[in-house]
């Protein structure tokens, strides 16, 4: 009878082990994945960083400029007319003074032939009334007379001499013509464009600059200018500054001369232009990467050694460290690290609020916040929060980038 009701208890009690078993497993399971997570650190972000060391900075104001030549104009026609000569091909150069198109000026030259043989009369006819009114025998107002008709006929020729003239279209400067705009034969209209003439030896650039730096240009300042940022290969000076400053934008006009001998520079085009100020010394500049901007202000990430809690206090039960020091000390001679195979120390990333200036090119002055010596981050600080540990790896870094365009400079 007792057997018959020991086998359903023994059952049960073996059920009930089992459950506590499982449960109890989970919770320590549970336990210790919580454990894990909570002492777990995340691995080093590898950044890229630049040592702030005070420098010589030469800071420029950044514009975009429109480059023109210094003597540029579109070349039309006076009077009208049927195109007799083109004497000129696209992009040739010419001098000051060449002939450039030739109107149809057949009846001119016929005007002044009989206009000349006129005055011819008109002097004879003027020479005539003198002699008669020296010998007493001709009136004075014919002499009058005779002479205000030559005058007048030697004035028509003189007319018709300029209005040949404008038949003949001449280069005013030295320069390069561009593609003819009209054809032999065709009928041009007074103001008809004909062809455009480009002086390209020397080009002038215009762009504008902020009224707040109106105080750091002047006439004959150097300038440096290029089709791209990358390459600012002319050189040049400011030659003109307008005297009013644009209500509307707040900005200034400033013209400046470059000289162009390769013809590489084209009527037209824009440019990158640096005004160059002047130098100065002791300065703290970051490559402008480095620099972050939020809602809070201006910051950097600055990298430190992580504070050492080797020396902190250990528990009473933890006697892990006496075992290794007695590990430690019973190893053998060879087993032992060298004294010079210190531990890699460890790397955080702290965020620290600057004060910038003036930006010149890849850079930016920091004025406050700063000091010599700080390691900044200048590249990977979108994976960073503050206190992050972080790898230094400058296999590409934009500050030496940066280093090589000043060297360059």
């Amino acid at each position: 009878m007792i057997k018959r009701y020991l086998v359903p208890v023994i059952a049960l009690l073996f059920v009930i082990l089992i459950g506590v078993g499982l449960v109890g497993f989970n919770l320590f399971r549970d336990k210790a994945i919580q454990d894990f997570f909570a002492n777990m650190q995340q691995p080093a972000a590898p950044v890229s960083t630049y040592t702030v060391e005070p420098s010589a900075w030469t800071p420029e104001i950044e514009a975009i400029g429109t480059v023109s030549a210094i003597q540029g104009v579109e070349l039309a026609v006076e009077v009208a007319g049927i195109v007799k000569e083109i004497p000129f091909a696209a992009n040739q150069e010419v001098e000051q003074g060449a002939a450039l198109l030739q109107l149809d000026d057949a009846i001119e030259k016929a005007d002044i032939v009989a206009a000349r043989a006129q005055d011819v009369l008109m002097d004879q006819t003027l020479a005539r009334a003198r002699t008669l009114s020296t010998r007493g025998v001709g009136a004075v107002s014919n002499v009058d007379e005779a002479e205000a008709a030559s005058l007048a006929k030697k004035a028509e020729i003189a007319k018709l001499q300029a209005v040949m003239d404008q038949k003949l279209l001449k280069a005013p400067f030295k320069g390069t013509v561009g593609i003819p705009r009209i054809e032999l034969g065709q009928y041009l209209s007074p103001g008809t464009v004909v062809v455009t003439l480009q002086d390209l030896d020397t080009m002038r650039v215009d762009f504008t600059i902020p009224e707040q730096t109106l105080s750091e240009i002047k006439i004959g300042q150097p300038i440096k200018l290029g089709l791209t940022d990358s390459d600012l290969s002319f050189k040049g000076a400011i030659i003109a500054i307008e005297p009013r400053i644009d209500p509307s934008t707040r900005l200034i006009s400033v013209r400046a001369k470059v000289d162009n001998p390769d013809g590489k520079l084209r009527p037209g085009q824009f440019a990158q232009v640096r005004v160059t100020l002047p130098r100065e010394d002791d300065v703290y500049t970051l490559p402008q990467t480095a620099l972050v901007s939020s809602l809070y202000g201006d910051y950097i990430y600055v990298v430190r050694p992580a504070e050492n809690k080797a020396d902190a206090p250990k528990p009473a039960g933890d006697s892990s460290a006496g075992t290794a020091n007695a590990a430690n000390s019973t190893a053998p001679a060879d087993e032992k690290k060298p004294a010079d195979a210190a531990p890699e120390q460890k790397l955080v990333a702290t965020q620290v609020f600057v004060t910038p200036g003036r930006r010149s090119g890849l850079l930016v002055e920091i004025t406050k916040g700063i000091k010599k010596g700080d390691i900044v981050v200048t590249a990977g600080q979108n994976r960073l929060s503050p206190g992050a540990a972080v790898k230094v790896t400058n296999d590409v870094n934009p500050a030496a980038k940066t280093d090589a365009g000043l060297a360059k400079k």
